[in-house]
Formats: C-alpha cells, structure tokens, sequence
C-alpha cells in the first residue's frame, strides 16, 4: 500500500491502516517481529517520527507490542469474552479450546474488612477465606483474581488445590453451592506495579478491573471477587435489547 500525501488522513493513520491490512492478510502473523522504525521509514518514504506515531497508535489498540531490545511484535488477536453467562475463567479458556492455570498467589483465612463483611452479609470480622490467583491461558498470564468467600459456607476449601482446580465447581460438587447470578462492575484503569509484574506488561499498561459479587439459587451471597484483566488482550461484549422509547 503506497502512502497519498495529498489524501486528507495523515500519513501516520494511513501507515498504521497498512499495517493492520498486513496483519489482516497474514503477511505478519501472531508474535511476528515488524520491520524497524528505520526500515518502515526508508520502506514507505516518511519520517521515523511518523513511524514512531503509527506503531504507538497500534500499541495502544493492543494490535502490537514491544519488546524492550527486541523489536516490535504482532499481538494475538483479542479475546472477544461475551458478558452473559455466569462462568468462571477455567470454563471460559476450555470454552475457547484453550489450558488454563492458574499460580496461587494467596491462601488462607482471614478475618472479614468492613467492605468484605457488607458486601458477603457477614458480620464484622467473620472469618473469610482469601484466595488470590494469577491466571493464565495457554502458559500466557492474562488476570490477577482475588476470591473472598465466607468461611462458614466452605471450611474445608483451602484443602484443594487451587493451582488446577476449579473454584466453581469445587464449590458446586462439594458444598452443593450452585451459583446463579452475580452484580458486576467493570473500570478501566492503568496497571499497578504487582499488576505489571505478574501480568508480564511494560509500563504504562491499560487494564480491566472486575468488582463482582456472585449468588448461590437461595439469594445468599457466596463470592465477593476482584479482577484485573490485561487490556491488550481482552474485549468484552454484550447484547442489547431495546427498551420502551420515552
């Protein structure tokens, strides 16, 4: 694709919308290095700070990623997560054919904050387990999960192991807790330090963060649960239904 120095869009959109028609074709495949800064210049007859504009533009779309001495590589496609069902991360990585894991990061009881006591209907300072994973797909980390469940409901839920099991469905086969629906807040936000470092992101990184609280069928509060998802690897849709017109 030729750049049009005459054509209303500036030059860096035009580079950034060749590029993406070149990911598009399979010219440049997932985790494919892109040619340099220089060799885009001398390529497309443009300054490298055009260049440097149009690749910066991909970034933030999380069409592409640096790699600090390495180059500039093509992202794998994001992963279109419908907001619909109530699934956990394991049921949504096995939905797409992909492995999932997860490393606990954190594991025990602790006594329930004043926020985890309203939110779980508990009362001041009961007891809560905390359970705190980074999840990955395919060996890739993609979230930061932290799980809040009373005490009361699971005793004996920190005896599993959390690495390969499914909190859902321990929760479901073992303790009869068959979860029905949730309340469910999503922000967007920039990554904080421990984000960055577990998530494998440089610096500044946009990221999801997920507040939700999930009911078992008898109305009773079973999770109280804070995620932060990577921006460049995620969207989430879902599907609207017109209301009544005022």
């Amino acid at each position: 694709m030729q750049l049009h120095r005459e054509a209303p869009d500036p030059l860096y959109v035009q580079l950034k919308d060749s590029l993406v028609a070149d990911i598009n074709s399979g010219r440049y495949h997932a985790h494919h290095r892109l040619p340099s800064e220089r060799e885009l210049s001398d390529q497309f007859q443009v300054s490298r700070m055009t260049v440097r504009q149009a690749l910066l533009g991909l970034a933030r779309d999380g069409v592409i990623y640096a790699r600090v001495g390495k180059g500039t590589f093509v992202a794998e496609p994001k992963i279109d997560q419908q907001l619909r069902a109530l699934t956990g991360f394991t049921q949504d990585v096995e939905a797409r054919g992909g492995h999932s894991a997860s490393r606990v990061l954190e594991a025990h009881v602790i006594a329930a904050t004043p926020e985890l006591a309203a939110a779980l209907r508990l009362t001041p300072a009961a007891e809560v387990i905390e359970l705190a994973r980074l999840r990955l797909a395919d060996d890739l980390p993609l979230a930061v999960e932290t799980a809040y469940l009373p005490f009361a409901l699971c005793p004996n839920l920190l005896t599993h192991d959390f690495a390969t099991a499914s909190l859902y469905r321990v929760l479901e086969n073992d303790y009869g807790l068959t979860l029905v629906g949730a309340e469910q807040t999503i922000e967007a936000a920039l990554a904080e330090p421990r984000e960055l470092d577990l998530l494998e992101l440089a610096a500044p990184a946009a990221v999801l963060r997920f507040r939700r609280l999930t009911f078992a069928g008898d109305g009773v509060p079973v999770e109280w649960v804070l995620s932060t998802y990577r921006g460049d690897r995620y969207k989430f849709r879902s599907t609207l239904q017109a209301g009544r017109l005022a």
